[in-house]
């Protein structure tokens, strides 16, 4: 049986192909970064070049320039090409950093709010609400 690099080739050697590519990363904190993909090692450890961390509310974005960024392995949950000729028709309306900022603490306030009547109402019910907001063990 002969093993090939395809589409299908799940290690961190599946990203050879997306080196100079201009790539998004989404990580396990909910973060999305778009920069260059310039290198990578065998834990998947990234470095991006040209970085900017995309912050979405809405509609509407923002982007904060990060610039060279190097991304520890574990923490990327999904690596995703752009399709430079498809980039600049997305219907999203940009904002500046400060307003996106500022809707984002917005909306996290008013998730903060439903998850806590959500967890008295189950509560209440005779369910145990873990609180805990990460994936850590």
């Amino acid at each position: 049986m002969e093993i090939t690099s395809g589409p299908f080739f799940t290690t961190s050697t599946g990203l050879i192909d997306s080196i100079d590519k201009k790539l998004m990363v989404v990580l396990r904190d909910g973060r999305k970064l778009i920069g260059t993909l310039r290198s990578f090692d065998q834990f998947a450890n990234l470095v991006l070049q040209d970085t900017i961390e995309r912050i979405y509310v809405g509609n509407c974005y923002g982007d904060i320039p990060r610039g060279i960024f190097l991304i520890r392995g574990e923490n990327v949950v999904l690596v995703g090409e752009i399709d430079l000729d498809k980039e600049e028709q997305i219907n999203l309306r940009q904002v500046p950093v400060e307003e996106i900022l500022v809707a984002q603490r917005e909306e996290l306030e008013e998730k903060e709010k439903v998850d806590k009547i959500r967890s008295k109402v189950l509560h209440d019910q005779g369910f145990c609400v873990d609180s805990a907001q990460n994936d850590l063990y």
